[in-house]
């Protein structure tokens, strides 16, 4: 029989947008020079996203669309590493995670609008805060980029901060992930095909925000460097040596290089995995905690809810770090970080 399950108790764990925040620390003539630019990387992430492709406390019945197999088969346990697919118009998939990420994008989107619609001199209430996020935002990212450079790359940062903090944070609402079609077990009501998944916990999401960041790194490093400098950056021999050393150092640097490369090329697997691996670690370790023992599902998993959140705030905050030093390491030209002076 299939059903519907929603539990209220448990939702998977820690599992773009904010193209107006540097309007709000940067001047009108800022603002109108990079809209343009903006708006294309906005429009770029939807792409992205829209290629990329249990326990139940409640239980409610819906029509039944496959019988029960008469052959016993080992129950299904924990959240599919994958994302299921709940629909396909016009022959077009649709996955729960893909919903999600769209919640995400949409929410933050209106919400930056109804922040920057009425701008105050003394701002208050969601205004206050949109200003404080963005401006700590910018000062900790000054610090260690450099001005000339966070104002270069500030938009993606932020953004790509601020959307996986609010898809991992959302991934922790009752009703992501179970909420769904399931059937009903010899330990509970088990979900089959969640309507709802984490956003960061498909491995789609995030390969395709590491690809767009790969993309980005590679123009800002052109951008500041040139075809010749981002070559001479990586294959280059570096300091003053002369003679047979410098033949030595050339060859050295040349290998260097070549590995240098691989490393770029992994980059975005390292990222998109780690992001991933955590946000589903989370959702398996809450699913462990609420069938562990029986009827105390509802309790057992508070605590790691806690624990949720702050790895959500941590796997933003170093997805953000580690892109910010890639882009640091090749695009050396400007000035140097606050953090590196003195």
């Amino acid at each position: 029989m299939q059903t519907i399950s929603v539990n209220p108790f448990r939702a998977p764990g820690a599992s773009l947008v904010l193209n107006r925040s540097i309007a709000l620390l940067s001047g009108e003539r800022d603002a109108i020079r990079t809209g343009f630019r903006r708006k294309l990387v906005a429009l770029l992430f939807a792409a992205v996203f829209i290629c990329s492709g249990p326990h139940c406390a409640l239980a409610v019945n819906a029509i039944q669309t496959a019988p029960a197999p008469a052959t016993s088969q080992p129950e299904k346990r924990g959240p599919s590493q994958k994302a299921e697919e709940i629909a396909r118009p016009f022959g077009f998939p649709i996955t729960n995670s893909m919903i999600v990420s769209w919640i995400v994008a949409a929410g933050l989107i209106v919400f930056a609008q109804v922040a920057t619609r009425r701008m105050k001199p003394v701002p208050d209430g969601i205004q206050n805060f949109w200003e404080w996020l963005v401006e700590g935002l910018y000062t900790f990212l000054e610090g260690i980029i450099g001005s000339h450079l966070v104002q270069r790359t500030f938009w993606f940062f932020a953004s790509i901060f601020i959307f996986i903090l609010a898809a991992n944070w959302l991934g922790l609402i009752p009703g992501v992930g179970t909420i769904g079609w399931g059937h009903r077990g010899s330990h509970g009501f088990i979900i089959d095909h969640p309507l709802f998944r984490g956003a960061n916990a498909d491995v789609n999401v995030t390969f395709a925000m590491a690809l767009v960041f790969f993309a980005c790194w590679l123009i800002w490093a052109i951008q500041e460097d040139g075809p010749v400098g981002f070559l001479k950056e990586l294959f280059a021999p570096k300091g003053d040596t002369v003679g047979l050393m410098k033949l030595i150092m050339v060859v050295v640097f040349f290998a260097s290089g070549c590995l240098e490369i691989i490393s770029i090329l992994f980059r975005p697997i390292s990222l998109s995995f780690r992001l991933y691996g955590n946000t589903f670690a989370g959702e398996n370790m809450l699913e462990t905690m609420s069938t562990l023992v029986p009827h105390m599902g509802w309790l057992l998993p508070v605590p790691f809810y806690f624990l949720e959140l702050l790895v959500g705030l941590v796997q933003a905050l170093v997805f953000m770090l580690l892109t910010a030093v890639f882009t640091l390491l090749i695009c050396q030209r400007g000035e140097e970080p606050a953090a590196m002076q003195g």
